[in-house]
């Protein structure tokens, strides 16, 4: 056990500890290490992700095989940049490009000497940033230990019960992790920008100048929008295809929200193709342009897309999705302050015949207007009593709609944030693609080095040879623990 200093007085709840030139003093307390940083020690600074700790360096070092631990027996520069992102001599800073909320559980391993997994990420993307901070999963506390076994042999199991399922496995993750390696990123840049030409083009082709007619005077598409809305469809179906033909599971699949907005934003373009074929044929040409005009329209559902590759758009769905309760409130309150200060309004401004609210259907839409402080100025009250009725309608409207939009706001904050945190998790990582690869675990293996972990770390030896003042001392051996092996270090704590 690699411990670090504190000072040496003893408690009823602890021990205090000698120390030699290489062991330090510390202190237990109900199974837990508080740090304590002595006074002549040097701090070495860390910078996560713009998270900024000072930590003293016999902590790093009681895991010298972590990558922090490995980063303080670095002599020379050019060593130091191969584990980290970048260094200030000056102010012995080391910097990292890593996910700053997850690096707060990594500073507590080296504190606590346990590793907790964070429920809220995929559980490989967890995985990989403790792989490259060094920390084996043996250290992963008991409390979490045997549910993240599970969840990782289930995400594994999805796929090594399908057909060709290794095959899919890889496919799947490079197609739903932007983050994973290289490819998945190019896959990601690449669907993101034929999503904004395919809306660029559509908007284009509302201009006069890009639009044709045929010498029946009917509306044709431009040739040069005709061929990359075209090629925007085939990338969309392909995409469409191949994430279906990769899923693990067809119905889980469907219930994902941005599956069916994929779905949807082709339907159009595959329905307009079927009218037009079928157009020719009909007697009424008329009503069939219509349908066409519509189903062109539906083509802006392709900006929902977007979802895929936005965060904000993502938690703004999570935000709806559990505020339900909120957002009807909202519009509970709206339609009981619409549905009075309509009849209100309606009944002073009905004799006036300057007045443009003659009827409780136009004072709906002034009230909805009102209420919300957008105020076109189309249709207003003319009377003294009905610009007062006005003016309380407004007040009335900012109190309704403060209240709930607080807790809405509040819960995007929450979603947002925690949607971010996860994407950045993922996008951290810069392994070789060869890392990258989901790893085979069998958890008969686990248990038994589990164990073996264990009984070393209760190896404790009496050593009565070592006792000051009749209290009996023990010898416990230093382990370090690697992820295929178990080395024995040659120094011991005495306590």
């Amino acid at each position: 056990l690699l411990l670090s200093p504190l000072p040496r007085p003893r408690t009823a709840s602890g021990c205090a500890l000698e120390t030699s030139n290489r062991t330090t003093v510390f202190k237990m307390v109900d199974g837990e290490f508080f740090h304590r940083p002595g006074k002549d020690e040097e701090l070495i600074h860390l910078n996560v992700g713009g998270f900024k700790q000072s930590v003293d360096q016999s902590t790093l070092l009681r895991f010298p095989q972590t990558r922090l631990g490995k980063l303080l027996n670095c002599r020379s520069e050019e060593a130091i940049l191969e584990l980290c992102d970048d260094y200030s001599d000056a102010d012995k800073e080391y910097y990292f490009d890593r996910n700053p909320s997850l690096f707060r559980y990594v500073l507590n391993f080296y504190y606590t000497g346990k590793l907790h997994v964070m429920e809220e990420l995929c559980i490989f993307s967890f995985c990989q940033e403790i792989e490259y901070w060094g920390i084996n999963e043996l250290f992963i506390g008991s409390c979490c230990s045997n549910r993240y076994q599970e969840r990782k042999e289930e995400e594994l199991e999805k796929f090594d019960k399908l057909w060709l399922g290794e095959i899919r496995k890889k496919v799947w993750i490079r197609m739903e992790n932007p983050g994973y390696c290289l490819s998945a990123k190019l896959i990601a840049i690449s669907s993101l920008s034929v999503v904004l030409a395919s809306i660029v083009a559509m908007c284009i082709h509302s201009m006069p100048e890009f639009q044709r007619r045929d010498a029946n005077d009917r509306e044709i598409e431009d040739p040069v929008l005709e061929a990359v809305e075209i090629a925007c469809i085939v990338w969309f179906t392909v995409e469409l295809v191949i994430r279906l033909a990769a899923a693990p599971s067809l119905k889980k699949f469907w219930k994902n929200p941005l599956n069916v907005i994929d779905l949807v934003s082709i339907i159009p373009f595959y329905a307009t193709l079927a009218v037009d074929t079928k157009k020719e044929e009909s007697e009424d040409i008329e009503n069939m342009g219509k349908v066409v005009q519509i189903l062109r329209l539906m083509r802006i559902f392709r900006i929902l897309k977007l979802a895929r590759h936005s965060v904000g758009l993502r938690s703004l769905g999570a935000t709806l999705r559990h505020s339900y309760h909120e957002v009807g409130l909202l519009l509970l309150f709206l339609s009981v302050g619409i549905s009075i200060f309509s009849v209100l309004v309606y009944s002073v401004e009905k004799d006036d015949n300057e007045s443009e609210l003659h009827s409780i259907p136009v004072c709906w839409w002034w009230a909805t207007i009102s209420m919300t402080t957008v105020g076109y100025g189309d249709t207003f009250p003319v009377t003294l009593l009905g610009k007062f009725i006005g003016s309380i309608c407004i007040l009335c409207g900012i109190l309704v709609v403060a209240l709930p939009i607080t807790i809405i706001f509040n819960k995007f904050s929450k979603y947002y944030q925690k949607q971010k945190d996860i994407d950045i998790d993922q996008s951290n990582n810069d392994h070789k693609e060869k890392y990258n690869e989901l790893p085979y675990f069998n958890v008969r293996d686990i248990y038994a080095k589990r164990i073996m972990v264990l009984s070393l770390r209760s190896g404790v030896k009496e050593a009565p040879s070592k006792s000051v003042g009749g209290e009996k001392k023990y010898f416990v051996e230093e382990h370090c623990f690697a992820a295929a092996e178990v080395e024995t270090a040659t120094e011991g704590v005495w306590l």
